[in-house]
């Protein structure tokens, strides 16, 4: 069945699960009541319709998890007032438009799981403010443009994964930052040109690098062979 609108008398909740059901219907609107909330966890349900802009009221939210829905329509720019975030996955779903670029007020972020939507446009420049994101997740989409070289500026970043997407242009330099915590960077099957910038090799930590499926011409940079971790 679906979720009661009744849900939203529920005013002092402060953790709401209702994920791994079969929960089915739209997120009534009046969830937006529970202004307490600091966990709310739908994931693994059939739920469908809009994310309603009304969640951008529940500024108290540390945990955000919509995963594995039939969600559609775009992601609301009232999720850039969720400035406590730091989880938020709304990976496969249905979703359609543009990243908002209120997503870049979201600076206590330290997850960010947008990947098997349809969403569409360009990563916006404003990602590069989340410096506590440790894992950025936008793979599986329809996305476009170049990989903005903010991107480079997330020290604390362990896991980024852009792969099967439209992107192209080159891989910034800015991604080498020898300051960068990165663990895990897959950008294949995109459309990236040009050569492998020699930072690369800057990524002292990186155990996984992908770069398959594009049409990236010249040599292998040697500095490759500085990235003694991977596997």
């Amino acid at each position: 069945g679906s979720i009661p609108s009744e849900i939203g008398n529920l005013t002092n909740l402060t953790h709401l699960y209702l994920s791994s059901n079969e929960l089915t219907g739209e997120i009534p609107p009046e969830i937006g009541n529970l202004t307490n909330l600091m966990d709310l966890s739908l994931g693994y349900n059939q739920l469908t319709g809009d994310i309603p802009s009304e969640i951008g009221y529940l500024t108290n939210l540390t945990g955000l998890y919509l995963y594995n829905n039939q969600l559609t329509g775009e992601i609301p720019p009232e999720i850039g007032n969720l400035t406590n975030l730091n989880h938020l996955n709304l990976g496969e779903n249905q979703l359609t438009g543009e990243i908002p670029l209120e997503i870049g007020n979201l600076t206590d972020l330290m997850d960010l799981n947008l990947s098997s939507n349809q969403l569409t446009g360009e990563i916006p420049l404003e990602i590069g403010n989340l410096n506590n994101l440790g894992t950025l997740l936008l793979n599986d989409n329809h996305l476009t443009g170049s990989i903005p070289p903010e991107i480079g500026n997330l020290y604390m970043l362990d896991e980024l994964n852009l792969s099967n997407n439209q992107l192209t242009g080159e891989i910034p330099s800015e991604m080498g930052n020898d300051a960068s915590m990165l663990h895990w960077m897959n950008l294949s099957s995109n459309e990236l040109t040009g050569e492998i910038p020699p930072e690369i090799g800057n990524l002292y930590y990186l155990d996984d690098l992908n770069l398959s499926n594009n049409q990236l011409t010249g040599s292998i940079p040697s500095e490759i062979g500085n990235l003694t971790n991977l596997t």
